[in-house]
């Protein structure tokens, strides 16, 4: 028997998570009732109090009791550290939670202290709207409540009994998972205009004896793989699409914030770092391309994406950062540069082609780069296979060598 935690504002919606409670005890689990209300006591009884809560966040609950803002901000900072016990001594195999705003933004916050692939449900009132501040890099699946999680009803009654047994399916499937996988770890990064460049990397590396996770280098992905990184779980990352940074410096859509590449370099992940894609910076339909860029050259990749091709002092800047961030290195990492393109659609006879501006990328990279990080240029494109083969290659080199710089155990 598994234990799911039904987490929530129990003061004001406490017979809505009993409902949740009891569906799952009938599907064969068992409900751990967790109070996160700070405001009339709770509708129901719980079995971990809103009091145990606070006191493991280190919160007087006496001092925010007329704030509902304040009491949000900071049981929103109490409740991850209360699932983050229950999990590391497994206790809980799974999590969900309703809310409208305040309880979503609690509920949320608590699923983003657990790790990927612990299973976390999200009712929300606000799941069909923009809910990146909400999940953040983390796998929350938020459901919509359609109507308020106010009662219980003819709409509501059948939508949360799915939601129960959504988690119970969740944490039954989790059983499941291969606890015997061994294979060390590789991130990649990757765009459409990349693909088979990473598709022939992967082939070696996973010869070698790793297992490649590739993540799409669209903001959330790169995000997703810096916080990862953090975590020391990665043998090495093959940072083939850096494209992330083309949005970040002009101002585009998919940009994955200042910390970008810094995980790898900062915890002494070996690395390989290309200008995958940093020809482009990314748009949504053409109608939002900002008045300032109407008249650049760009390209529809589809009804809902519009690519516009970074012209040379873009390009100086973008690869004058990138090489900054490089500079933090503290493990071996190698930067190779395809000098006939970097992207599908940047080679000579295609639409992004812009030499000048390949040339001022590559320029900043070598000129700001420190002296010590070896650079291998190539004659080729991106998504050439001797290209591809060169940065699986470097990478198992300095994995090898970052293993003969470790400690020897005894």
């Amino acid at each position: 028997m598994s234990t799911i935690a039904v987490l929530g504002t129990l003061d004001t919606k406490g017979i809505e998570h009993q409902f949740v409670a009891d569906c799952i005890s009938q599907q064969g689990h068992q409900a751990l009732l967790i109070d996160v209300g700070t405001g009339n006591p709770p509708q129901i009884a719980p079995q971990i109090s809103r009091q145990n809560v606070a006191a493991v966040g280190g919160v007087d609950l006496q001092l925010i009791c007329n704030d509902r803002g304040r009491a949000v901000e900071l049981m929103s900072a109490a409740a991850p550290q209360i699932l983050r016990k229950l999990h590391g001594e497994g206790r809980i195999h799974g999590v969900i939670s309703l809310g409208g705003g305040g309880g979503t933004a609690i509920g949320t916050a608590a699923m983003r202290a657990l790790p990927l692939g612990f299973p976390k449900l999200m009712v929300s009132t606000l799941a069909s709207g923009n809910t990146a501040q909400y999940i953040g890099e983390k796998d929350i699946v938020m459901m919509p409540s359609i109507v308020d999680v106010a009662g219980l009803n003819r709409i509501s009654r059948p939508l949360l009994a799915r939601a129960a047994g959504a988690i119970c399916g969740m944490v039954e499937a989790a059983q499941g998972d291969d606890q015997d996988e061994d294979r060390p770890l590789i991130f990649a990064t990757m765009f459409g205009n990349t693909t088979t460049g990473v598709e022939r990397a992967r082939q070696i590396l996973e010869n070698a004896g790793y297992e490649v996770v590739v993540f799409h280098a669209t903001g959330t992905g790169g995000r997703t793989m810096e916080a990862l990184l953090e975590t020391g779980v990665a043998a090495g990352v093959l940072d083939f699409t850096t494209t992330e940074w083309a949005d970040e410096v002009v101002g585009g859509m998919l940009g994955a914030g200042p910390t970008r590449l810094l995980a790898a370099a900062k915890s002494g992940t070996p690395a390989i770092v290309t200008p995958g894609c940093l020809d482009m910076v990314n748009f949504f339909a053409k109608e939002t391309v900002p008045a300032k860029f109407k008249e650049r050259n760009l390209y529809v990749h589809n009804p809902q994406v519009t690519l516009m091709r970074t012209n040379a002092e873009e390009a100086a800047e973008i690869g004058r950062v990138i090489a900054t961030k490089l500079n933090a290195s503290t493990g071996p990492v190698t930067v190779l540069l395809p000098l006939k393109g970097v992207s599908a659609i940047s080679s000579p006879g295609f639409v992004f082609h812009d030499a000048a501006a390949d040339a001022a990328l590559f320029k900043a990279i070598r000129r700001t780069l420190r002296r010590d990080i070896p650079v291998l240029e190539l004659q080729t494109t991106v998504n050439d296979p001797l290209f591809a083969e060169a940065c699986a290659n470097a990478l198992l080199e300095n994995i090898a060598a970052k293993s003969k710089k470790a400690p020897q155990r005894r």
